[in-house]
């Protein structure tokens, strides 16, 4: 594994407006899409709002699922993070999908605790068999990441592998953010 955990970032749109307002449903949902991704549930907790609205989070060996959502907009905001390699948190991702009825959905895939600028326990002085306070140093390696970022409202896909950020600023619009890539483009 390149990367302690993966952290998905999803958007539901044109969702059953009633699913995203039964408390019930959306915390069955979410712990059986944690089920199906392989995860082992140890908690989980929801809240409704008034007049409209549920927040849930389920707690996970492997991390945690959470979702708010906004029946109102027919919209669902989810955060599916897992550790390790035994939890595909794209399995989880569909299995909500199904559940709230999504008409369309983005999602952004984030690779988190790159392995490659983690200190190895020899090398950090921590055995990761025994607890220690010691507190690891900073790596001293630049972040190379992999942005990918899906949008089935435009049928499209990105997937980069960035080297560094070049310039970020405001236009009338948007943020606009140019990055140099491992290839040597930018994008």
């Amino acid at each position: 594994m390149e990367a302690l955990g993966k952290h998905i970032l999803v958007e539901y749109y044109n969702c059953e407006k009633d699913k995203l307002d039964d408390v019930t449903l959306i915390e069955e949902s979410m712990v059986k899409a944690a089920r199906e991704a392989g995860a082992t549930v140890i908690n989980s907790t929801s809240h409704h709002f008034s007049p409209w609205g549920v927040s849930c989070v389920v707690v996970i060996q492997e991390s945690h699922l959470s979702i708010h959502t906004w029946p109102e907009y027919k919209f669902a905001s989810v955060d599916l993070y897992t550790c390790g390699d035994t939890v595909d948190p794209w399995v989880g991702f569909k299995c909500l999908s199904r559940a709230l009825g999504a008409g369309s959905f983005s999602a952004v895939e984030l690779k988190r605790g790159l392995r490659q600028l983690l200190p190895q326990p020899n090398e950090s002085g921590l055995d990761p068999n025994t607890k220690n306070d010691e507190t690891p140093p900073t790596p001293k390696v630049k972040r190379n990441t992999w942005f990918q970022e899906l949008d089935q409202g435009i049928g499209a896909g990105v997937s980069v592998k960035t080297v560094k950020r070049l310039f970020k600023g405001l236009s009338d619009f948007q943020t606009v953010e140019i990055y140099e890539t491992e290839s040597g483009a930018t994008c």
